[in-house]
This record gives C-alpha cells, structure tokens and sequence, in this order.
C-alpha cells in the first residue's frame, strides 16, 4: 500500500477526521479486529501520522470512548429541558438518547459493547460515562417525586427514598440501553418507537408510584 498523501488542514480538524474513521471501524469490526492501517486509510491520512496524533491503539480506543460518550451525555441533558414537567423531561430525554444512538450506531457499539468488553481502563471509561447518565436520571426521577407531593394530596404521594430512586434509575437506563440495541439492529424502530415504548413501561408505573399506588407483592403463602 503506497502513502495516502494529505492535504493540510488544522490539527483538531484532522484529529477529528480520525476519529471518526475510528469510531466506524471500532464500531463495525470490534476492538481486536480493527487495525491501525483500516483507520489511516478510511481517514485518508497516513499511519504514522494517526500515531502521531494519537500515539497508540489503546489511545485512539480511549479518544473514542471519551468523544462518543461525551456527545451522548450532551444529547439527553439538551433533550431533557428542566422548565418541562417531569413527565415531558423524562420523554424528551428518552427521545434524545434513541435519536442519538440510531443517529450514530458506530459510535453506540464503540460506548455499549466495545469497551465493556475489553477490560480496563476502557470498561472504567464506559462505567463512569454510565453513571453520569444515572445520576441524572436519579436526580429527574427525585424531582418528580417532589413534584408530585407538591402538586397533589401530600397523604397519598409516595415517599420515594434515595434507595429506591437510585434503583429505579439504575433500572431505566439498564433497559434504555437494551432497547437501544435492540432498536438498532431490528430495521423499521424508529428513535420515536423505542422511546414510547419505554416511555409507557416507564412512566406508567413511575406514575401511580409517584401517586402513592405502587404495586405490593401478595402476603406469603398466597
């Protein structure tokens, strides 16, 4: 293969470039499949150029985690707009993410399995972006739970503990995340479809939670 001649252009531009050209080949061929000549040339750029910019494998993976994940967390905190009712944040933030991750399949193959499964530091990276994600969804389901208790007959609210918001949150984005795969690899699901469809799972039963209706499991025995 001969050299891939370059034209000029800014560092962070070109940085950029490769990155993507990751990202896709990450993405599509996993972490020990892909090789660093498939990068160079899909970026246009030569090899020792991407390892002087990115110095190794390892360091262009990590860049692609740090650039996709960071790109995700900012699409669901736009989404879900904090002037909105708890009902329409949550909605909003679920639309976000689907729109995001079928916007960019590479890129949530790189986040969800990639570097889940390739050991640290990359699995550290994706467990940190993940419980971002969490918290705030544990901060969204917080707030609406006091909302509710403002809004309505305070005897018959729920008082949702730290313990259970924290596990309710852990339990939407664990199936966000499912759904989005999902989603991904089934042809016809739409960004809407899979946030409704959450959405109703969802909202459904952290409503009646919210209005003091949780479902109670039935006495021993019975």
């Amino acid at each position: 293969m001969g050299a891939v001649k370059t034209k000029r252009m800014p560092r962070a531009v070109r940085e950029q470039q490769m990155l993507d050209a990751a990202v896709q080949i990450f993405g599509r061929r996993g972490y020990r499949a892909a090789s660093m000549d498939e990068i160079a040339e899909l970026a246009g750029v030569s090899k020792p150029l991407v390892y002087l910019y990115l110095n190794s494998k390892d360091d262009l993976f990590s860049a692609c985690i740090r650039r996709e994940g960071a790109a995700l967390t900012a699409a669901v905190r736009a989404g879900a707009r904090t002037d909105l009712p708890a009902d329409r944040q949550l909605w909003e933030g679920l639309r976000a993410f689907f729109t995001h991750t079928a916007r960019c399949p590479d890129g949530w193959s790189v986040l969800h399995l990639q570097a889940r499964t390739h050991g640290e530091p990359f699995a550290a990276e994706t467990a940190a972006l993940r419980t971002e994600i969490v918290t705030f969804v544990r901060q969204l389901i917080t707030a609406a739970a006091r909302d509710a208790r403002r809004a309505g007959d305070a005897r018959c609210a729920h008082d949702l503990s730290e313990q259970e918001a924290a596990g309710l949150a852990e339990a939407l984005v664990g199936a966000a995340e499912s759904l989005a795969a999902w989603a991904n690899a089934t042809p016809g699901v739409t960004a809407r479809q899979a946030a409704l469809t959450l959405m109703n799972v969802a909202w459904a039963g952290l409503g009646n939670l919210m209005e003091g209706r949780p479902w109670n499991p039935p006495a021993p025995g019975d």
